[in-house]
Order: C-alpha cells, then structure tokens, then sequence
C-alpha cells in the first residue's frame, strides 16, 4: 500500500514517531513517501501535499495538523490520524497502535465521508470547511449584526461578537465551547452558534443541509471569515455569504473508533 506521512513540524517527538514509523511500514514491504514539509524537518525529500498520489494518508499531530492536511490537499485521500496534539477529536489511533493498525489494514478498508461546508460570495467560492467557518469583526471588542435566512425567509436576526458555522464534525470544536450541540457526524446539517449574542433569546441552530441558507452581515463593521483555523478572508462589511453542503466530503478511515465513546473519553481527559 502506498501512504503518504505528514507530521506536526513544531514538535521533535512527533517528526522522530513519523520517521520512525515510516520506516517501520517501509522495512514491511508498504511504499512510504513523504510530505514536503515533514521531509524537509527530517532532513530528506519529499512531495507537495497537493499533487501527491497515495492510498492513505497518514496524519501525525492533532486536529489543527488534521485540518491543514484536509485544506491544503486539491484532491481528498482516506486520511487516518495518529494523535499527537492536545484531545484530538479527529484523531482516532494513539501512537501505540498506530504499527499494528496500518500493518492490518486491508487494501479496501472502511472510509467515513465528512461533510464539509462550502462557502461562497457574490457566486465566488470561498472555501470548505471540515470543522468551522468563524465570522469575527477585523477589530477586536466590536459586535457584528446578523440576518439569517433559510429558503429566502429570515430565520434570526441578531447581534453578537461573531457567528460560528459548523460542520457535525466541528460540533465538538469551537461550536461546543460556545454552547452549541455535540452532533452525530452522520447527521448532514449545518450548526449556526452566535458567539456571546448580546440577546440571551438567540439560541443555536441545527439546519439541514439541503435548505438554501444565507447569513447577512448588517453592519458597518468589517468583517473576517476565518475558515478551520487556517485560512482567513476579508468580508468587508454588508456582505451575504452563502452556505451549503460541500461536493468534496472529508475521507477519514474508519479506525473503528464509536464516535459517542471516543468523545466521552476525549472530554473526561479535558
């Protein structure tokens, strides 16, 4: 099988457990290649993630390495993450079983689709996100004014210091720390969470992901749209952001993690 390795490049024992590993896999017989980035911190070559061609990716780090590999990748592969972060909800194998998973993982493993989130304005795609998009005012201590419309009604209207819009998958990220729902990943909706609404009536919503939602920002204020915690786009002020289900879902391996087992052990350890 050919996997791909990306590590998180900010930690020593993360580079050493993916040089490690990878050369375990390559001594079994599996054709290993490498990152661009995480080559070049392990002092060899190694491929651009965009126009890289593999069976598997292979993740080592946390969330935030997770979602830079789904962001940067023109094309999604089955990914399988190894934490080495902080929680790592994304993350489903723990470095000790990380050798005995890949060396038995059949050639047609299982593979889960996340939902990701595309956004778009005046018709311009902006991005996907996996977890969240954040609508946040370019300076600091200033609220934002919110018109939220499904199907061309408006559905809210509202001021906040920010709105969240969140996949299923990210419901257990930012959206979850701001008081919305933890949500099933195989449930395809779309969770708006105001962030500290100056009105405690502005509740979040879950909204399927086959209705037409637009999110108006109403004030002279501008605004940016920080997508997965990796991308960040000005918005300007009196914008309409459109928002829909993405065409490109996530490919994560199914590791055989049950998503509401792994979250209760992930946030005991919180």
């Amino acid at each position: 099988m050919k996997m791909l390795f990306i590590s998180r490049i900010d930690s020593r024992d993360a580079l050493m457990f993916t040089g490690q590993l990878a050369g375990d896999l390559r001594a079994r017989g599996h054709e290993i290649i490498l990152e661009d980035e995480t080559a070049a911190a392990l002092g060899t070559s190694g491929v651009a993630l965009s126009v890289a061609s593999a069976d598997l990716v292979v993740v080592v780090g946390g969330d935030g390495t997770i979602l830079r590999c789904v962001q940067r990748m023109d094309h999604q592969i089955p990914l399988v993450g190894i934490n080495h972060g902080e929680v790592g909800f994304l993350a489903d194998l723990e470095p000790l079983k990380a050798l005995d998973f890949l060396l038995n993982l059949p050639e047609n493993f299982a593979v889960e689709q996340r939902m990701r989130v595309a956004l778009a304005k005046d018709g311009r795609h902006l991005g996907d996100a996996l977890n969240e998009a954040l609508i946040v005012t370019t300076r600091p201590a200033k609220m934002l004014r919110f018109s939220i419309l499904i199907d061309g009604v408006v559905a809210e209207q509202f001021r906040a210091d920010g709105l969240l819009i969140s996949t299923p998958t990210g419901s257990t990220a930012y959206a979850m720390s701001a008081g919305g729902p933890i949500v099933d990943p195989r449930i395809e909706g779309i969770v708006l969470v105001p962030l500290a609404p100056y009105m405690l009536s502005s509740r979040p919503h879950v909204i399927s992901s086959d209705r037409y939602i637009q999110i108006k920002l109403e004030s002279a204020k501008p605004a940016d749209l920080v997508i997965d915690g990796q991308r960040t786009i000005e918005l300007g002020t009196d914008n309409i952001l459109e928002v829909k289900k993405s065409p490109h879902p996530a490919l994560l391996v199914d590791a055989g993690q049950n998503f509401f087992a792994k979250v209760d052990g992930k946030l005991r350890h919180l």
